[in-house]
């Protein structure tokens, strides 16, 4: 299922000022950063449950409390709506998973 693209002038700072958007490669990635492997862990598990429900799966790697993530929609050939919805998920994500080891 093709998703349309979003238009060059879309507000992507406003939306999701962490993460690092090229329009060129039509791609957007952050890096999260978390106090150890198990909250790393943590984080993995939540975003690959949602984007399992979704549809929508992000390039990622991890080593020991560091995910580095890449979205980007294949089908579509560049970012759409999804990666925008994927990447404000593993923000919340991110959040929730730091609350619950600070409490």
């Amino acid at each position: 299922m093709n998703h349309p693209l979003l238009p060059d002038h879309f507000d992507f700072n406003g939306l999701i000022p962490m993460w690092m958007v090229d329009q060129e490669r039509q791609k957007m990635t952050r890096k999260f950063t978390f106090a150890n492997f198990e909250q790393a862990f943590e984080f993995m598990t939540l975003a690959a449950q949602y984007a399992q429900k979704i549809d929508h799966h992000p390039d990622w790697s991890n080593s020991w409390n560091k995910v580095e993530v890449q979205l980007s929609t294949h089908s579509s050939k560049g970012l759409t709506a999804l990666d925008v919805q994927m990447a404000q998920a593993m923000d919340l994500f991110a959040l929730q998973v730091e609350a619950s080891k600070a409490s």
